[in-house]
């Protein structure tokens, strides 16, 4: 398997736990707005995912499940990003830090690509 060598996984795995933080710290800070209330819920619980099944997919026991985790956190992230675009675009609340947010998913995503690409030999 080309999982990429341990530091690198070690520092991915804090990468994606920082993100994770992140997220928590935005989600405290948001309105108790109904509507407001339903999409945080549901960036903290992707983007808290992230983190997971990045984890999980470094315990994979085959390039298949490698790949299978990683393409699940790169629906977690691509569902983080929109939850995050809606929050912003509604208009009913200021989210600290969101740019800083939309390109740590950004460039999650562009580093898991290129992980499931590697190993896919592609």
């Amino acid at each position: 398997m080309n999982k990429g060598d341990a530091n690198h996984r070690q520092d991915l795995r804090e990468r994606t736990k920082r993100f994770a933080l992140s997220v928590v710290a935005m989600y405290v800070h948001l309105p108790q707005n109904p509507a407001v209330a339903v999409m945080g819920r549901q960036c903290l619980r992707s983007g808290t995912s992230v983190g997971a099944h990045y984890r999980e997919a470094c315990r994979a026991r085959s390039d298949a499940e490698f790949i299978s985790k990683l393409e699940g956190a790169l629906q977690e992230l691509d569902e983080t990003a929109y939850w995050l675009e809606l929050l912003d675009e509604s208009r009913l609340c200021t989210i600290p830090n969101v740019e800083a947010l939309h390109k740590e998913v950004d460039e999650l995503i562009r580093m898991f690509v290129t992980m499931v690409r590697n190993v896919k030999g592609g």
